[in-house]
């Protein structure tokens, strides 16, 4: 499977991934996904031809850079595509000027994944919309 991941200011694909992934599958509140950061963020979506796949958003804040919101569509799970969604985003984040750190909220299912891409659990477990989570970070 092949993709290319672009960034973007139309959030339509980004947000339909989104619902899909964290609304429907994860049964996660419209009210817990929807906030407002999404118009400060760099949106990234990687497609498919024309067919969105996966999205990720990245935010900074003072010297540490966050992704978040990191998603694949079903059909393109276990394909690679979360990992270079993260690479993309770790890629992005180190060059900005001043951000020293990329962090991001892991279900806790999903912390080996994190781990292999170079992150570390660094808090304890806690709930994030009914589901169980870690903050994990690495240095960029």
């Amino acid at each position: 499977m092949t993709w290319q991941i672009r960034e973007t200011s139309d959030l339509t694909d980004a947000h339909a991934l989104r619902r899909t992934v964290f609304i429907e599958e994860q049964a996660i509140a419209e009210a817990e996904e929807w906030d407002d950061l999404d118009d400060q963020a760099i949106h990234l979506v990687a497609y498919q031809g024309e067919t969105p796949l996966g999205t990720a958003r990245l935010l900074t804040s003072g010297s540490t850079g966050k992704i978040g919101r990191i998603c694949v569509a079903k059909p393109a799970r276990g394909t690679g595509l979360g990992a270079a969604l993260v690479a993309e985003g770790i890629q992005r984040l180190a060059q900005i000027p001043g951000l020293t750190t990329v962090r991001l909220s892991a279900q806790v299912y999903a912390t080996g994944f994190y781990e292999k891409l170079g992150f570390s659990v660094i808090s304890d477990q806690y709930d994030d919309a009914g589901i169980p989570h870690h903050d994990m970070e690495r240095p960029l």
